[in-house]
């Protein structure tokens, strides 16, 4: 975490106990201990939450997204439906209109079409 090496330690410890003494070392020990574990301790937990947050936002942008997606192929649907009501009334309509053109239509299609030679017509008459 700081990179400190077995000299720097060593360095400490020297100026700790000609500082504090050998009495209150040991306990100043554990109270910087102490510190030091609640800390890391908070900055783990304020790492945690974010990290979830982060999560979060990004499932609540994906999900946001995907209700996005899904009215768009709602919309794509029923605008496919109105189309094909509306395909459905022009032919009824053109129908309505020109009945007999519609009747010709199905007859022609009905019945394929030969072609015919010259050679055929003159031996049928």
């Amino acid at each position: 975490m700081f990179d400190i090496g077995f000299a720097e330690l060593l360095i400490i410890a020297v100026l700790g106990l000609l500082i504090l003494g050998p009495e209150r070392l040991p306990k100043a020990i554990r109270t910087t201990s102490l510190w030091v574990g609640r800390l890391r301790r908070s900055f783990n937990n304020i790492r945690s939450e974010i990290e979830k947050e982060v999560g979060a936002d990004e499932i609540r942008r994906q999900l946001h997204n995907e209700s996005i997606l899904a009215s768009l192929k709602e919309t794509k649907n029923s605008m496919h439906d109105e189309f094909s009501k509306a395909s459905k009334q022009v032919k009824e309509i053109e129908n309505s209109i020109h009945p007999e053109a519609s009747v010709q239509k199905t007859e022609h299609d009905d019945t394929p079409e030969t072609p015919t030679t010259k050679k055929q017509e003159t031996n049928n008459e």
